[in-house]
């Protein structure tokens, strides 16, 4: 069994925000895959779902993002998950946009997401960094992750979405490298190998 996180914040006002794309990739994993309806459950929505020949729970906390962890807990701690078969999906604004890395464990790069979790769970679970780029000024930081996707955008992120939705299977299987690479590769196919980050004012 693996617990399969989007993090994101609930409600339509932050729907397409760039923050919300581990949302946007959990919501895009169900479709794909047929998962189980939403059902409200550990302060958050889950979905169960079958990938290849692994079970998954699908979790978006409904927390919003800085107390993530509590729901994280309460799904991990329920259907007894070991935390190496916890897989969390988040923006990354320190990864170009359209790139995806995957890493076990490590720093939380001032995501108040990922802090919440390691705080109420521990660290060594796995992390889909989902790429959005850097506005290039600290100070805009805030502002950037909370607006939407600008128009030129949408495109690299839904496929982006759909890559990483066609391919979980391989995540849940713990081939980390080859899930990354067939996105990677997936990507590329399309064109958006060289994405620039879009300014916060944009």
């Amino acid at each position: 069994m693996r617990l399969i996180v989007g993090l994101g914040n609930p409600g339509p006002r932050y729907a397409r925000n760039r923050h919300n794309i581990g949302f946007l990739a959990i919501d895009e994993i169900a479709r794909v895959h047929r998962a189980g309806p939403w059902r409200k459950k550990f302060q958050g929505e889950i979905a169960e779902v079958a990938l290849g020949p692994e079970r998954a729970i699908l979790l978006k906390p409904q927390t919003f993002m800085n107390e993530s962890g509590r729901s994280v807990a309460e799904a991990q701690r329920f259907y007894k998950i070991a935390l190496a078969d916890v897989i969390v999906l988040h923006d990354e604004l320190d990864l170009a946009p359209a790139k995806v890395r995957v890493k076990l464990g490590g720093g939380n790069a001032g995501h108040n997401g990922l802090r919440s979790i390691t705080a109420q769970c521990g660290n060594d679970y796995r992390r889909v960094r989902l790429g959005i780029g850097h506005p290039g000024d600290k100070a805009l930081v805030h502002a950037y992750v909370l607006n939407d996707f600008g128009k030129g955008e949408s495109a690299w992120v839904d496929d982006l979405d759909r890559a990483v939705a066609d391919n979980i299977p391989l995540l849940a299987a713990g081939e980390d490298a080859s899930f990354q690479n067939k996105v990677h590769l997936a990507m590329a196919g399309r064109g958006w190998d060289d994405v620039k980050a879009v300014n916060a004012r944009d």
